[in-house]
């Protein structure tokens, strides 16, 4: 599986206008399910993505994780948007292949998985719908951008 953070002061995203996630400071990630991902793959990137530390401490490095955004115990929030593009082939041509994508249904199947995953472990977590036609809006903060891997 695969998820694009990125730490933002704010995001959220519309869905044919109407905002169907938002959050104030914390992180935005971007997620694909990958052909033969598990469930079990879908928890590493989870606990690897929430345990991250992309916020700065009281010595400004990179040192805190959405948990503890400001190191007073202050909770981050997590925006989950799916997108397949992320497992894009781009090796060749001109026009991306998305192969190595997880079919829809698996997709689907993994991503809820993933949300719920993470609505259990953490307390501020919101989404855009899978499939559809979304706009994300964001003010990255940095910019920090992380893109986390992790194999089946």
């Amino acid at each position: 599986m695969i998820a694009l953070i990125q730490r933002v002061l704010r995001a959220d995203v519309r869905v044919e206008g109407r905002v169907t996630g938002a959050i104030d400071t914390g992180l935005l990630a971007l997620v694909c399910a990958e052909r033969g991902d598990t469930p079990a793959a879908a928890d590493k990137l989870l606990a690897k993505m929430l345990a991250y530390r992309v916020f700065s401490d009281a010595a400004g490095k990179m040192n805190l994780p959405v948990r503890d955004i400001d190191g007073a115990g202050r909770v981050g929030g997590v925006l989950l948007v799916s997108q397949f593009t992320l497992a894009a082939d781009t090796s060749s041509g001109l026009r991306p292949s998305f192969t190595p994508a997880a079919p829809p249904d698996e997709g689907l199947k993994l991503f809820n998985y993933f949300v719920a995953q993470a609505r259990n472990a953490h307390p501020i977590v919101e989404t855009g719908e899978f499939g559809a036609d979304m706009q994300v809006s964001l003010v990255n903060d940095g910019p920090v951008t992380f893109w986390l891997q992790v194999s089946p």
